[in-house]
């Protein structure tokens, strides 16, 4: 056995990933994938187009063969805590040889050195001086990358799947990791693209078309047999929720700097749609990206202290035959379940992270155009295939 892990979001699962899986099999002989999945809400801020259960089935049909649920406060954070959550979940199973992950430069020596300079950038006077002038994190590293290193490294940073493979060596070194990173080239379009190439799009551009209801049917492996859910179906949910908090819960957030719970308390007073919303709360200071995680993690009620250490738990959304393979050769630190019910028992932490999912998944419900029930973490069946 040589079993790797993958973080993916499978928002929606297209060509490209099973590119990803197949040639992470074909290079570095991985027997066994195992992937570490966002659940309803996704890094961008924003629902996912399918459910976290329909997104497992298609990745197990596709070559995953265990996927496990990225707790929905990494999920909505950002890059750095992301990778921090993912990774600590792999490191935790005790089986994990390696990590493969996407990346347009697809040289990992590279990224380590980029994931170098960025520890060095994120310690130095420039980096903090650039913040103070009122620059975002993005700005004020690649100024600071800029100031002190070469095109390569320059060049490296610039690309999104770059930026989160070194968030990924990040938390491998800060671990003190024995898994081994390794990294598949990216083919067909550029991240977010509005182009295709062949039978291979972006992800954002697979998403539009869906819901637009086009047939985009060429660029995934297989579409789930489900409605699918629209971020727009929440508006109003959201903005009721956030005329009803005051600028102190609004602070407790994770990612909101003092004085930002103002821009927000005042924007949802005004806001009329989710667009104008994200607006009047945008800054200099702050991407757009991160304003929407804000807002989401508003909606779902997380707060700083969620994040602050590892998750409490693996919770298992769905496995093949080679997937109860890689449960029986795990040496899990964690409490290890498909029961979301029976993980939540476990510890205050892991009761904490699983109201928080049951929170996350109530709402979801709700972005649908037909709105389905509460309570559907905890009937959900997990998928079994095998």
């Amino acid at each position: 056995m040589k079993i790797c892990g993958i973080v993916a979001e499978y928002n929606p699962f297209h060509n490209g990933h099973k590119y990803h899986i197949e040639k992470t099999k074909e290079l570095y002989g991985a027997t066994h994938i195992v992937a570490i999945m966002s659940g309803n809400f996704t890094q961008r801020g924003d629902t996912a187009v399918f459910d976290k259960f329909r997104r497992t089935e298609t990745a197990l049909a596709n070559g995953v063969d265990l996927v496990i649920e990225l707790p929905v406060a990494y999920a909505l954070a950002s890059a750095e805590q992301f990778a921090f959550g993912a990774v600590s979940l792999l490191n935790a199973l005790g089986c994990v040889e390696m990590i493969s992950f996407g990346s347009e430069c697809g040289d990992v020596s590279l990224l380590e050195e980029t994931a170098g300079a960025v520890l060095f950038a994120q310690q130095s006077d420039e980096f903090f001086m650039h913040m103070k002038s009122g620059d975002n994190y993005p700005v004020a590293l690649q100024k600071t990358i800029e100031k002190f290193y070469e095109e390569d490294i320059i060049d490296a940073l610039t690309a999104p799947n770059n930026t989160l493979a070194v968030e990924y060596l990040k938390a491998i070194s800060e671990y003190g990791s024995a898994i081994k990173p390794v990294t598949i080239k990216r083919v067909g379009t550029e991240h977010d693209s509005g182009k295709t190439s062949g039978n291979y799009a972006s992800a954002s551009h697979i998403r539009k078309g869906i819901l637009a209801g086009e047939d985009m049917s060429a660029f995934v492996p297989s579409l789930p047999e489900s409605d699918h859910a629209d971020v727009r179906n929440l508006e109003t949910a959201i903005l009721a929720k956030l005329r009803t908090m005051t600028p102190d819960e609004l602070e407790k957030a994770p990612n909101v700097i003092t004085g930002l719970e103002n821009r927000i308390y005042k924007a949802a007073r005004v806001s009329t749609n989710l667009a104008e919303l994200y607006m009047l709360i945008k800054t200099k200071r702050y991407t757009m990206s991160r304003i929407r995680r804000i807002v989401m993690a508003e909606f779902i009620g997380i707060r700083k202290s969620d994040i602050k250490n590892a998750p409490p738990y693996v919770r298992i959304l769905g496995m093949n035959a080679k997937g109860r393979e890689i449960l029986s050769a795990a040496q899990c630190k964690l409490p290890m379940d498909t029961s979301l019910k029976a993980l939540s028992e476990s510890c205050d932490k892991a009761r904490r992270a699983a109201y928080l999912e049951e929170t996350a998944g109530d709402l979801y419900a709700l972005a649908f155009d037909k709105k389905r029930v509460c309570g559907l973490d905890y009937t959900t069946k997990p998928i079994i295939i095998g």
